[in-house]
Formats: structure tokens, sequence, C-alpha cells
């Protein structure tokens, strides 16, 4: 009868056997590849399965099948220390019900690979061997493919005409791409794009040169805005967060950029983005004053936090 230590390190040998790196080659991503198998003690591998599982569903069921419990807050070392690799080395498919679900979802998902699976099941068996020197074969051909169909789900945002980048799926990262293509033309025309966030790398896009042309030279452990933008004919570097589930330029969030921002050449001007109003109308609470605020489905318009600096009438419109 196999122990649940037997099984924990029949999974370490068949990820050393797979090429995941030394610091992949632990308990918990043993436990993990037990997991996305659902191999419970004394279940023979060749009934290994494949389901679909989460980071939180994957914890539970390591501690209640193999009695390691992990903090909740382990569920991130999981996350980018664990399924980040085997999705890379294409040994797990990532959200494979929804591709274009948010990287940084609650929802997401992991499952087995087909091919993963077969050659798993043959683990033990005088197959194996056969099996492994077949699956190792074809990886370089079928990470690449992998990677493309990650690829095809990316959210391009155009610069200009000729130039487009694309960002991770999501919310935020199509909230970012409104700015950077509606918000920008309308509010600082012919503006230079320095940064852009993405949630799925933390420097999507970033134009360091220009940005030290500006007397700035940005910390890589500071928090940047989700988006900065150089409005050259004003000399103003607008810097704008983009908010769909986290908080808005509040007191605290503006003195963090006004530090971080410290030395530049030009202007700082503040701005918040939502989606729509209904999101915004749970932040205006927090909204910090001398900030603007622009929403995305309603692009043409800018709301100024900033006191009597724009008090005035506005033209009546005309009724129709």
């Amino acid at each position: 009868m196999n122990t649940k230590s037997d099984y924990i390190k029949a999974a370490n040998i068949t990820i050393v056997s797979l090429g995941l790196p030394k610091a992949q080659q632990n308990d918990r991503s043993a436990l993990s590849l037990l997991a996305l198998l659902n191999l419970t003690p004394n279940k023979p591998w060749n009934l290994a399965e494949n389901p679909l599982i989460g980071i939180t569903p994957l914890m539970e069921w390591i501690k209640t099948n193999y009695n390691k419990d992990y903090a909740p807050n382990s569920r991130e070392t999981f996350r980018r220390q664990t399924m980040h690799q085997f999705c890379d080395a294409g040994l797990v498919a990532y959200n494979p019900d929804k591709p274009d679900r948010s990287v940084n979802s609650p929802k997401a998902i992991y499952q087995i690979r087909p091919d993963t699976l077969t050659l798993i099941r043959s683990f033990g068996s005088p197959e194996w061997h056969e099996h492994l020197t077949s699956y190792l074969a074809d990886r370089e051909t079928l990470i690449a493919r992998y990677a493309m169909a990650r690829e095809q789900n990316r959210i391009p945002v155009k610069l200009a005409p000729d130039k487009v980048i694309t960002l991770s799926p999501g919310d935020h990262s199509e909230l970012i791409k409104a700015i950077i293509e509606d918000f920008a033309p309308r509010f600082a025309p012919d503006s230079v794009l320095i940064y852009a966030g993405d949630t799925g790398k933390k420097w999507g896009y970033f134009d360091a040169v220009l940005l030290e042309e500006l007397g700035l030279t940005i910390d890589t452990h500071g928090k940047m805005p989700d988006v900065v933008l150089h409005f050259t004919k004003m000399n103003w570097l607008i810097l704008v967060e983009s908010v769909t589930s986290h908080g808005p330029v509040d007191g605290k969030r503006q003195a963090e950029l006004s530090n971080l921002f410290s030395s530049s050449k030009a202007g700082l001007v503040y701005v918040t983005a939502f989606p729509n109003k209904t999101i915004m109308g749970k932040y205006l609470g927090e909204i910090a004053w001398e900030t603007e605020v622009w929403v995305a489905d309603a692009p043409s318009h800018l709301i100024h936090f900033n006191g009597v600096r724009f008090l005035g009438p506005y033209k009546e419109q005309s009724k129709f």
C-alpha cells in the first residue's frame, strides 16, 4: 500500500522528469500536481483525472486528502511559483473554459492538458519511458502553440496608426485601452504614452528613456499609476488610475504619486478613470480634491474635483 509520502515523492519525480526548474521541485508543487490529477491516496495512477480547479479549491483538496494545511495568504505563492510554471511548461491549461477571463480574476481555473494526463496515467508502467520520450520531444512545438493561443486573447491597444501594443485580457485592460484610445485624444491630444500597466506583467509598456528626459528615474518598487501620458503641448504628465475593482486617486494615493514623480520637469495631473458611472458612484466620497475623473461610457466629459478653479456658468444646451 502506498503512503501519502510515496505519492508526494512520485509527483516530485514526475515534475523532475518533465523538466520543471528546481524552484518547482518541492512538496507544494507535488501536491498541486496531485490535486490537478485528483490523485487521492491509494488511487492508481492510471485512474488520474483532469478536473477544472481553482487555487483555493486546490489548497482545500490538499488539506483534505494529504493533511497539509497551507495558510490562506499562500494562494499567491501557489499561483506565481507553481501554477504559472505548470502553464508555461505546457502541462496545464489556464482558463480552458473561458480563455479571455481576466488574468487576476478570482474565478481563474486550471486543468491538466489531455496529452499530459495520458502521459501521467502511464507512470510506474512499462510504457512510461516511451511515453515520456515522445511527450518531451514534442514540448517545444506545443509550448509555442500554447503561447500563440494566449497571444490571440490579448487586447490590442492602438498608440498610433502603425503602432499597437497588447495587454492581458480583462476589464482592467479594457479600461486602460479606453484611456489611451478615447481619453487621451480628447483631453490630451497628441500626447505621448510613457507607461501602461498590465495585469499579466507589471510593465506592459514603458518608455523609460522619455521619462528620464522629464527628470524622472522611477524605482521599480514604486507603485506606478496604470497609465502615464506626457501632454507635450502643455508639458503635463498625466497620471491615470484605472478603477475596475480597486480605489481611485484618494488623498493617500495622490500623496504617493506626488512623491514618486516629485522630480518631474512637467506639471502633474491626477486622473481617476472608471468604466461607468455606477462604479464611479461607489468611490465618489474617496476622490481627492484637485484631481480629475473620467468615465469611459461618457468619454467626451471630464469631472473636475478642483473647487473654484472651474466655477462658472455653462452655455445652455439647445433643446430638441
